[in-house]
């Protein structure tokens, strides 16, 4: 049986590079010349192709509506289906319209939901069982090759950024910026996705396999990351005037054509990613002095643009 681990992006990198460069740079460098310089990230997704990129599914795709404007969140039914159907259900029956963004904490998270806990869930359920991690089989990982404090493999799934331990054959989505998890109490299975967050500070890894994560921003973090900061216990805004309302949380599959926001993201099983992920390892931007030759999969935010028109990646 195959290793559900794919080979780590260095052992890759070289190859994928020399497919993207130009072809006068692919051949031998004549002698008493300097070789050609390395990509930068930029280049490589300039290089791409429309092969290297997928759009987003309808079917598991949200739109966070806010007076600011939309966000866009990307469900991860491969790793939480009970909690992504649940929210699925939620959205679907309006659950969060008119509800509030309930608390902002520096630095670690934006969360939203019904501070009172008291509004109808309709089809859905209000608690989920825990789904913190799920077996590796049948995954194919692209790994990084640097060491990683939390686990001992982690790389990308399907844009998802994944930690892996072949030892016990798990594998667990990580709290990279941009994440989007279920709230829960003490009891871990009294989550369900009624009460989201979204990390918006430094990786709080060790919330791993402790939060049902279920999704990720694809767009408009800037929306989130901005909100003022709660001043109760655990960045709770202590009035309700302070919170910033719902306007609807809706799947893009259930909002007309002509009204949702059509993007696609660089995918991440291709050579393209490798070099991009090479490139972003050692920065050989003109500003860089010291590449960092390391790569931390939180430090690897995944490219979306617009689709089909091959804009500017954001």
């Amino acid at each position: 049986m195959s290793h559900p681990l794919r080979a780590p992006v260095a052992a890759c990198a070289g190859l994928a590079l020399a497919l993207l460069l130009p072809a006068a740079l692919r051949g031998a460098t004549p002698a008493g010349e300097a070789p050609p310089k390395p990509l930068t990230g930029a280049q490589v997704l300039a290089a791409s192709t429309a092969a290297d990129w997928r759009a987003l599914d309808p079917s598991n795709t949200l739109y966070l509506e806010l007076p600011a404007g939309r966000v866009v969140i990307e469900l991860a039914p491969l790793f939480a289906p009970h909690h992504v159907a649940n929210v699925q259900a939620l959205a679907r029956g309006h659950y969060f319209d008119g509800l509030w963004i309930m608390r902002a904490q520096d630095n670690y998270v934006v969360q939203w939901g019904d501070p009172d806990g008291k509004k109808p869930v309709g089809a859905a359920h209000r608690t989920v069982g825990a789904e913190f991690e799920r077996p590796l089989r049948g995954l194919s990982i692209t790994r990084f090759p640097d060491p990683d404090t939390y686990a001992p493999d982690v790389g990308f799934v399907d844009t998802f950024p994944v930690a892996a331990d072949a030892a016990i054959g798990r594998a667990w989505l990580v709290h990279c910026y941009g994440m989007v998890g279920a709230g829960r109490d003490n009891d871990v299975d009294s989550g369900g996705g009624t009460e989201l967050y979204v990390v918006i500070g430094q990786a709080p890894r060790h919330l791993d396999r402790n939060v049902t994560l279920l999704g990720r921003v694809v767009s408009g973090m800037e929306l989130l990351s901005v909100m003022p900061r709660g001043s109760g216990a655990l960045g709770f805004y202590e009035h309700p005037e302070q919170r910033t309302p719902i306007k609807s949380l809706r799947l893009a599959a259930d909002v007309p054509a002509a009204q949702r926001t059509e993007l696609e993201v660089l995918r991440t099983d291709t050579p393209t990613f490798l070099a991009y992920a090479e490139a972003r390892r050692s920065r050989h931007e003109e500003w860089f002095k010291v590449p960092a030759a390391r790569l931390d999969v939180c430090n690897l935010p995944i490219p979306a643009r617009p689709r089909g028109n091959g804009g500017a990646a954001k």
